[in-house]
């Protein structure tokens, strides 16, 4: 198992994350900076392109903080509507198959967590690679405490 990622360890799509961020930042200055060059524009309508140049940055900002944390005690998802923590025991398998838009965590409950955190959009042999990770550490982790993986 030397092959394994030292924990604790992050898997983000780093690429789309500064695709995002970098789209977020010039679609806010260019959408503001055409309501401050608008003169016919009162300033209620100035605003209103101020606020909707925030609300596209704030998503694709929220979308950029996608991440997968690994450490002994478990994994925390980071996705775009909130976060969950998982116990190593919690994940039964790490899926992702070809055509999935990200890794799927098969849980101990008999859900399915999408991980946006590892995804093949951009960088494909990336993801593949931090899903063959995250999987050989839950592997590892589970079977290393059969007591908790039972129930």
């Amino acid at each position: 198992m030397s092959d394994l990622p030292a924990l604790p360890v992050t898997f983000r799509p780093a690429r789309t994350r500064a695709v995002l961020l970098t789209a977020a930042v010039a679609i806010f200055v260019v959408i503001t900076v055409v309501a401050l060059l608008l003169d016919q524009l009162g300033p209620g309508e100035r605003l209103s392109f101020v606020f909707t140049a925030a609300l596209i940055s704030w998503v694709l900002a929220r979308l950029g903080r996608v991440k997968v944390v690994a450490d002994e005690s478990g994994v925390t998802v980071v996705n775009f509507a909130g976060e969950r923590r998982l116990d190593w025991a919690e994940i039964i398998q790490v899926n992702l198959r070809p055509g999935d838009p990200w890794v799927f965590l098969n849980l101990s409950d008999g859900t399915s967590l999408p991980a946006l955190g590892i995804q093949p959009g951009i960088a494909r042999e990336r993801a593949i690679a931090d899903a063959r990770a995250l999987r050989a550490l839950a592997e590892a982790r589970s079977t290393a405490r059969p007591e908790e993986h039972q129930g």
